[in-house]
């Protein structure tokens, strides 16, 4: 048997590197990291002891729909406020009832999970979800 510690890195395919770039540094605050010099075009980002690395493809890779569905495969980030981060999304143009699928959020902050969860799409429509130990009244 293997004996995996934890995840190193999740790796996300991208339309536009340098607009999923501003999304994951400005609205998220992930820090980039020095990337090799691979033969096509990138970016590595910081997330705790993790990593997120993007890869820029010609052809678009989209989630299935762009209906928030937890059930569908989406990376999750943990947030230190979880109050914090919503408001910061909804400053920047993010809401529950948005009229673009991918500035929409989907917010619980009584959730089943035992946790509090916010979920909404990259500019890709990759399912994101950022959540809290708890929901930081």
């Amino acid at each position: 048997m293997i004996a995996i510690g934890s995840i190193h890195h999740v790796t996300l395919t991208v339309k536009d590197l340098d607009r999923s770039i501003r999304f994951y540094t400005q609205l998220l605050g992930l820090q980039p990291i020095e990337r090799p010099s691979f033969p096509f075009k990138g970016a590595w980002f910081k997330v705790g002891t993790q990593q997120l690395h993007l890869i820029e493809r010609e052809e678009k890779q989209r989630t299935s729909s762009l209906v928030i569905n937890p059930q569908q495969q989406h990376v999750a980030f943990r947030a230190k406020n979880i109050q914090k981060a919503l408001e910061w999304l909804r400053t920047n143009g993010y809401k529950e009832d948005h009229p673009e699928p991918t500035q929409r959020l989907l917010v619980k902050l009584e959730s089943r999970a035992g946790f509090p969860q916010i979920f909404l799409f990259d500019p890709d429509g990759h399912l994101l979800e950022i959540n809290a130990e708890d929901k930081g009244d």
